[in-house]
């Protein structure tokens, strides 16, 4: 066991083994090919290319080297193009505040029985007045970012559910096409690469 392995449990550890293909043998040569494909893609700039990053991205994609080189180059893509999202990104945020306090996401205390964390998102809590649905795209990110440094959490995943009952025309018609795309894009890099 590696030093990037240190503090997942024994299940984790042979959970990580047979279903994410990772071996603490070559665990740093993994982590040097996807490091190695960055000078390929000089249009990004990748900020953090350390092992521990790397690591969750070559769990993510079950240690296939040339898709965790794509997420993880689609991920500093998405905070490229969306700079003004990443701007204040801090919990401190007053629009990413209100919409954690409203449960934006609400996590559940225990875990499912494949020990994914469970995030629980209620539509129609959001309070149109107090902050907009890209301060809950924001918040959800943000939290995602904070869960994702746990190797437990990196191995497991998470699991999401959105409650739509209630959800209100007026909220609904806040929905725009650019915005429903930006929120589906930033979750398919943050969100679904973890699960």
């Amino acid at each position: 066991m590696t030093h990037l392995q240190a503090g997942l449990s024994p299940e984790t550890l042979e959970k990580a083994r047979l279903e994410l293909n990772e071996n603490p043998d070559t665990l740093h040569q993994d982590i040097q090919e996807v490091r190695d494909m960055v000078i390929t893609r000089p249009d990004i700039g990748f900020l953090r290319t350390d092992d521990a990053f790397i690591l969750r991205f070559l769990r993510a994609r079950k240690f296939q080297h040339f898709e965790a080189f794509r997420l993880l180059a689609q991920y500093f893509e998405y905070r490229q193009q969306n700079l003004d999202m990443f701007k204040s990104f801090k919990a401190t945020d007053p629009g990413i505040k209100q919409a954690l306090k409203d449960g934006f996401p609400g996590g559940l205390a225990n875990l499912d029985h494949y020990g994914r964390k469970i995030l629980v998102l209620f539509a129609a809590n959001w309070d149109q007045s107090r902050y907009t649905l890209v301060d809950i795209l924001r918040a959800i990110l943000l939290s995602l970012e904070a869960m994702i440094e746990d190797p437990e959490l990196q191995v497991n995943g998470f699991v999401l559910i959105i409650d739509w009952s209630n959800f209100t025309f007026k909220q609904a018609s806040k929905l725009t096409p650019s915005m429903l795309r930006l929120a589906i894009e930033g979750l398919q890099v943050k969100f679904f690469a973890f699960f």
